[in-house]
């Protein structure tokens, strides 16, 4: 005869980390100092700091550069979106030149980008379109024109464009050929699959690194100094710190526009994350579990 009785409980002692309190005291008394240090050190000149956080030139230069980083990247995707499918198309011809502009602008520096365009007014002063060998219908005079704007956006627009080609390119492929063919063999046309099908799923892999991209466009819009264009918000904060020889504060006031509008941006992307992942996570809700419950007791009385 087998004793039913339930075995006796286990007196489990969960194991101690006294070391981690160590670290955490330690990071703590670290931090402190150094929060403590930089509030009373003049260097920092706290009280320019609080006068400029929102002087109008420093507002306006961050409207500025959020402005610039918008347009870069709607021309990115724009342009991302025709060489991805270009790279996936089976003609050879478009397939190469989509590999070859990828291989220009992901190969040399976006710095270096943006002096090149920078330059095209002294390279191209004039443009002239008309009949050969005939009159001018258009002339254009670029060193008469205030064009860093325009050039400091195609300049990072057309390099954030051979990333986002990548980008879109592996969210499409990440779909299974079978999804389409699914949505074929029930009679949808090719628009109604890859609006509904194809493109649905493949934002899951597409959103995350756009998001990333798009904050990182915002920090990377500081090096269109190089253009020249300075009204965007490095340039202007750099200006103001040169005029009173006093740049950390204003490299201060700087960053933390760039923190306050990247925490914004992280935000908006958290929640489109979870927008398109719906349908994809794992977890099951309350009324799910209660299915189940139920379903497996119903199981063990059978």
């Amino acid at each position: 005869m087998t004793d039913a009785s339930p075995p006796p409980a286990i007196n489990a002692v969960p194991l101690r980390h006294p070391w981690r309190w160590v670290a955490a005291v330690v990071i703590l008394a670290l931090l402190g100092l150094f929060i403590y240090g930089a509030a009373t050190n003049e260097a920092y000149g706290w009280d320019t700091y609080v006068k400029y956080l929102f002087d109008q030139r420093i507002s306006e230069a961050a409207f500025n550069t959020l402005q610039l980083t918008i347009l870069a990247m709607v021309l990115a995707l724009t342009l991302g979106v025709l060489l991805a499918v270009m790279r996936l198309s089976p003609n050879p011809v478009l397939k190469a030149v989509s590999w070859g502009y990828l291989w220009i602008f992901r190969g040399t520096p976006v710095y270096v980008q943006l002096v090149l365009w920078g330059l095209v007014p002294t390279i191209y002063a004039n443009i002239q379109f008309g009949v050969p060998f005939g009159p001018s219908l258009f002339h254009l005079n670029l060193q008469a024109l205030s064009v860093g704007f325009m050039l400091a956006v195609i300049g990072l627009g057309l390099n954030e464009a051979a990333y986002m080609a990548e980008i879109i390119r592996a969210g499409i492929s990440s779909v299974p050929e079978g999804q389409s063919e699914a949505s074929i063999a029930l009679g949808m046309s090719w628009g109604m699959t890859v609006r509904r099908t194809v493109l649905p799923q493949a934002m899951r892999v597409i959103i995350p690194p756009t998001g990333n991209e798009f904050i990182s466009m915002l920090k990377t819009a500081s090096l269109v100094t190089a253009v020249p264009y300075s009204f965007e918000l490095y340039g202007r904060a750099r200006d103001i710190g040169v005029e009173l020889f006093q740049p950390i504060p204003l490299l201060l006031v700087a960053s933390t526009w760039y923190l306050a509008v990247t925490s914004v941006l992280m935000l908006g992307q958290y929640y489109l994350e979870r927008y398109f992942a719906r349908g994809a996570s794992r977890k099951l809700t309350t009324k799910q579990l209660d299915v189940l419950a139920k379903a497996q007791t119903g199981e063990a009385h059978l």
